[in-house]
């Protein structure tokens, strides 16, 4: 038997035996993931048949490296339940797509099945998650490496082995339409939740990624796309250096530690280098500085973005290979890699490193050992209750009340409440609250804010509802009735904001991302490829909330979004606003139960939201001037600050404690740490939750430094009356900085320790870093 088909033998003997067997066609096959899966395949009343498009693909590189999007289903692939596979019928499918090319090819080697889950399994029957933002919105990792470990279960037992994750873009213009698949604008916090999708898809356990229950995490996207001038999408990232490893870094290092399998590489440019071109970042940075061994995945259609550099498909499959680009995605130029070594572009050594990978990846996953899945697995995992439960968990976390006048919620009980009219575009419309790369849904499934509200409401309560308006459709044919709803009730809730909604027969581009332009019927405001220049809310909602706030009805604003939008002009004439992003499948029952008590808020703003468009950018972290820098025309301060969020009732927080206030930058380049400590008390009168979040605010150090920097926060219970006492550990990781030399260490510097419920409401401690113990800074 062939040493690589032999499960004893070490994995790189494996790889590099089978490798010596491989001629060029079947290397460069390895490297190509051209196909979109849902044209793999024919659905009849008796099952399934492959396309002779797969067939002949499978025949070009005598094999297949990766097949995308298996199970992919929305608009844009036109995958429904009438032509697509079910969760009951994947591994019919994905044995049947295997089997051929395990059977029809020289060597027998596996191909990859991978999947689209930024925010769940984009496929029939799979689960949907709150989008990043919300997720960002929970600060709890814990529960979400939970949420991520059931997404790696469904994917698994449907047959498929990579996972592609949203997790490394920082939104720091929120005019960009991807918004919605950042977990914050700062640093830290994204790297804490790209851990826990990585731990939780992946895991630790004995068998690692060959478990029945764990997948390669592919991050995406690598790296500063949330920083395009303009918000465009995929435009360049006027950054440097330090602000790529300050803030655009940090998250994809975290997932690497983690144990991250890949990264896809980013559409944008870093100071005139496309990501996928840079080799200082693929290789310099990734490979040889942070020793990753993974590998590295194009993101759709990009390799052939580089024929403007290159003037060639076969040079530009050439560049992005020496960059550190492995796996294609949809593009031709990789296809050219063979006649790229016939023409001198680019070596077989650079070739054969990057198929090491790739088969690396698929020994690692157990697919040579192992390489069908149990018909009927899918069918016991997918839609678990459990993971329902976790889903409805997460919803409840992620929405954020921004404003409460007179603690008009949560609702009254019955007999103080009569009434309730349920107004405005997002009121009931499911797909408006799942976000963009959602599936086709069955019917039934989910939760509206409207439905949640009639679950929720105690009994004898009438619910009314009207539809107001569109997203972004001016018309006013719904304002009247709207206003006779909020005439006759005790509270009129408003259900605004956007839709990452698709839909079928809509306009898309090549990589899948939607074609919305200006004077478009389309209702998306957000989603990949819908990029906005101003961020009010659109079409006549504004309208809307000042017609019912004049009835002298009180207002409650349910804002759910992509981005964050600019509320002004809402939130001043609403009597309490609640931030719910796009919170899922069961993101109106989790609603319902917060507008009436049943969870008491706990979600923190993850993003600063503006007050206007012309102010951006307001992230908190921005550099520090050392004195004001103001506008005329408006307050230059966020409408709503990173870190913010009220609960139904208070926490008051005490001094912070210091284990010392000294330290040198010897003693922390060693290993020392110093302890802050702060007591925390709910002086309310409800059981709540709070998240205690440590910043520092750094002078003297040699570089401009941060406005504020967040290092670590925890999540934490305290009913009604009691206090907790929080710490925090700070070393070298915390306080070091990218100098002036560009080397990470530790700087003499005066830091603030500032503690506290937001990044703008803190109690502080100062520490002095000196160069000894015997000499001030």
């Amino acid at each position: 038997m062939e040493k690589y088909k032999m499960p004893s033998v070490p994995l790189e003997e494996r790889v590099q035996d089978l490798l010596s067997r491989m001629n060029l066609k079947e290397k460069v096959g390895q490297l190509n993931q051209r196909m979109y899966g849902w044209e793999a395949y024919v659905r009849h009343e008796e099952g399934f048949t492959l396309t002779e498009a797969f067939k002949q693909e499978v025949a070009f590189g005598g094999g297949m490296g990766a097949l995308y999007g298996l199970f992919r289903s929305d608009p844009w692939s036109g995958v429904n339940y009438e032509n697509g596979i079910t969760a009951a019928e994947s591994a019919e499918a994905a044995n049947m797509v295997q089997r051929y090319v395990m059977e029809n090819t020289r060597l027998g080697i596996p191909v990859l099945l991978s999947e689209e889950c930024p925010h769940g399994h984009q496929a029939l029957d799979g689960t949907l998650l709150p989008v990043n933002l919300a997720v960002g919105s929970t600060w709890n990792p814990a529960l979400m490496q939970q949420a991520y470990a059931n997404v790696a279960a469904e994917i698994r037992s449907r047959g498929a082995h990579i996972g592609l994750v949203s997790a490394l873009d920082i939104l720091q213009d929120p005019r960009w339409g991807r918004s919605e698949e950042c977990f914050s604008e700062d640093p830290h916090l994204a790297a804490r939740f790209t851990e826990a999708a990585v731990r939780g898809m992946q895991g630790d356990g004995p068998d690692g990624l060959a478990g029945p229950d764990k997948v390669a995490v592919v991050l995406k996207h690598l790296c500063a796309q949330g920083a395009a001038q303009g918000g465009r999408n995929a435009g360049p990232a006027a950054i440097g250096q330090r602000e790529l490893r300050e803030i655009h870094l940090p998250a994809a290092r975290a997932g690497m530690a983690a144990g991250a399998a890949g990264f896809m590489a980013a559409y944008n440019e870093i100071d005139g280098i496309p990501c996928h071109a840079n080799k200082g970042l693929l290789t310099g940075i990734l490979r040889e500085e942070w020793k990753f061994e993974g590998i590295v995945m194009a993101d759709g259609c990009a390799i052939d973005r580089l024929l403007t550099l290159t003037g060639s498909h076969e040079s530009a499959a050439a560049l992005a290979l020496s960059s550190g680009v492995d796996l294609s995605l949809w593009d031709k130029s990789f296809s050219t890699l063979e006649a790229a070594v016939q023409q001198g572009l680019v070596s077989e050594a650079l070739i054969n490193q990057a198929v090491s990978r790739v088969l690396m990846l698929k020994f690692r996953l157990g697919l040579f050992d192992r390489p069908y899945t149990e018909k009927l697995r899918a069918i016991s995992v997918v839609g678990r209750p459990e993971f329902k439960q976790i889903n409805l968990q997460v919803a409840r976390e992620s929405a954020v009340l921004l404003k409460n006048e007179g603690n008009l919620l949560p609702l009254g009980e019955a007999g103080a409440l009569r009434r309730i009219a349920v107004i405005g575009p997002n009121a009931d419309r499911l797909y408006n609250q799942l976000g963009d790369y959602t599936s086709v849904q069955r019917k039934g499934t989910g939760t509206t804010v409207l439905q949640g509200i009639r679950m929720c409401a105690p009994e004898g309560v009438e619910v009314v509802h009207a539809w107001g308006c569109g997203i972004r459709d001016t018309s006013t044919a719904g304002l009247d009735e709207a206003v006779e709803a909020a005439k006759g009730a005790d509270v009129a809730v408003l259900v605004l904001g956007g839709s990452s909604a698709r839909q079928f027969g809509g306009d898309f581009d090549s990589n899948g991302a939607a074609i919305v332009s200006e004077g478009s019927a389309s209702e998306m405001d957000c989603g990949e490829g819908v990029d906005l220049a101003e961020l009010t809310l659109g079409g006549i909602q504004r309208q809307l909330t000042e017609a019912i706030a004049a009835t002298g009805t009180p207002v409650v604003a349910v804002i759910i979004q992509g981005r964050p939008h600019s509320l002004s002009g809402i939130e001043d004439i609403s009597d309490a606003v609640l931030c719910a992003w796009y919170p899922g499948m069961e993101g109106g029952r989790a609603i319902g139960e917060i507008l009436f008590g049943k969870v008491n808020p706990s979600g923190k703003l993850p993003v600063s939201l503006p007050r206007s468009a012309a102010q951006l950018p307001v992230y908190y972290n921005q550099k520090d001037p050392g004195r004001p820098r103001v506008y005329v025309d408006m307050p230059s301060a966020a409408l709503y600050p990173f870190g913010y969020g009220l609960s139904y009732t208070a926490f008051e927080y005490g001094e912070v404690d210091l284990s010392r206030s000294e330290v040198t930058t010897a003693e922390l380049e060693e290993g020392s740490r110093i302890t802050a400590t702060v007591r925390v008390k709910n002086v309310g009168d409800r059981n709540g939750a709070e998240t205690v979040q440590l910043y520092i605010r750094a002078r003297e150090s040699g570089i401009t430094r941060r406005l504020a920097e967040l290092k670590a926060f925890r999540k934490i219970e305290i009913p009604p009356g009691e206090q907790r006492t929080v710490s925090f550990s700070l070393g070298r990781e915390e306080l070091a900085i990218w100098n002036r030399e560009m080397r990470f260490a530790v700087e003499p510097c005066r830091v603030a320790i500032l503690i506290g419920g937001s990044s703008q409401e803190s109690n502080s401690a100062e520490l002095t870093i000196t160069d000894d113990k015997h000499n001030d800074i």
